[in-house]
């Protein structure tokens, strides 16, 4: 049963006493605005709770540890890798809707969100602790929720399990060169030495940021290719050419670290260059790696329809980015990637679809 507030109480009774003359409408109207008040609040924390089990700003803090273990894993950020497999499945022309190829799939995209992503995210948190302290204090380490050495002990089941997972994908492939085993244990390194010392990439800048980028779009695809078919140069070549976008991608984030990362010393591209000057580096790299992947479709492997279908999608992303990041990278980072990302990554599968076309021919 609601509990009204004591003044709320006693305006009621006022309402119904004969010596108030207020109409039952002044009555309701307070009920309504009680009501107003506290659906604005339940929205608040499911909100709040939501994207703290995300592992996006704006998380409420909590004591759960299963909550605060998954809160480090950040699934918000397991849907690009998720995706790239897929698309590199499609790109490799020999996947098919059979229950067989859909479960390796499947597995492939746990091997790649949940459990190598979640790596990367845990042990970016553990060695950025010292920051998410100054600009996120609420996070689970800085906050005290979780120990370090609970968060060590999760990076390395997360880790080892990622691996086992891709060598029991290259077993069920049937490869007699476990690439995918490979590509798990590449990209494991790359997420480390993206967030330790000694070499910590994320201070350097471009070289961080694209390999982030990379992580997030190359190596997924390739595991997906991989899978079902043959990599090639050329799908090497322009895989690490769309990683550009990820690069801008991956600028994006930093934004919201720029009092941190200049207190500690990081040299990301918007404390190097200033807010400024980032942010049209962050679209540039985003919008050109496109809409040149779109000029490699028609000209190169001339598919015409799906080169239209990518410019199309690029056009949405860059209305999103005069709207929202342009006027304020900091405050709107979250809100621009939200509505332009799922252009982003169509994109991407747009352009799986395309090599797939061309190598099923």
């Amino acid at each position: 049963m609601r509990h009204i507030q004591p003044c709320l109480t006693t305006q009621f009774a006022s309402c119904f006493s004969g010596d108030n003359r207020s109409s039952t409408t002044d009555c309701a109207r307070i009920l309504a605005k009680q009501e107003t008040e506290e659906t604005t609040d339940a929205g608040t924390g499911f909100k709040a709770n939501i994207s703290q089990l995300l592992g996006i700003r704006g998380g409420e803090a909590s004591s759960d540890l299963l909550r605060i273990r998954v809160q480090l894993m950040k699934p918000v950020t397991w849907v690009p890798l998720i995706w790239g497999v897929l698309c590199g499945a499609a790109a490799s022309g020999g996947f098919t809707w059979t229950p067989v190829d859909v479960a390796k799939s499947l597995t492939c995209m746990v091997m790649s969100g949940p459990c190598l992503t979640g790596y990367t995210q845990t042990i970016n948190d553990y060695y950025d602790r010292d920051i998410d302290a100054i600009n996120e204090p609420n996070r689970p380490i800085p906050s005290g929720a979780i120990s370090e050495g609970q968060v060590v002990a999760q990076a390395w089941v997360l880790l080892l399990s990622g691996i086992g997972i891709s060598f029991a994908l290259d077993k069920w492939a049937g490869h007699e060169v476990p690439v995918l085993t490979g590509l798990a244990i590449f990209g494991s390194l790359i997420s480390y030495i993206y967030s330790a010392p000694p070499l910590k990439l994320k201070q350097s800048g471009w070289i961080g940021n694209y390999a982030l980028g990379s992580s997030y779009i190359a190596l997924p695809w390739w595991a997906g290719q991989a899978l079902f078919g043959e990599l090639s140069a050329d799908v090497i070549v322009l895989t690490i050419l769309y990683s550009l976008a990820g690069l801008g991608i991956a600028i994006v984030n930093d934004f919201k670290s720029i009092e941190g990362d200049r207190a500690m010393g990081l040299n990301s591209l918007p404390v190097a260059f200033g807010p400024e000057v980032a942010k049209w580096i962050t679209v540039g790299t985003i919008d050109v790696t496109q809409l040149s992947v779109a000029a490699y479709l028609e000209f190169g492997l001339h598919q015409t329809l799906y080169a239209a279908i990518l410019t199309a999608l690029v056009l949405p992303q860059i209305f999103f980015q005069v709207r929202y990041f342009i006027p304020d990278p900091i405050k709107n980072d979250v809100k621009y990637q939200a509505r332009a990302q799922p252009f982003l990554v169509f994109g991407l599968l747009t352009t799986g679809l395309a090599i797939g076309h061309v190598n099923s021919m």
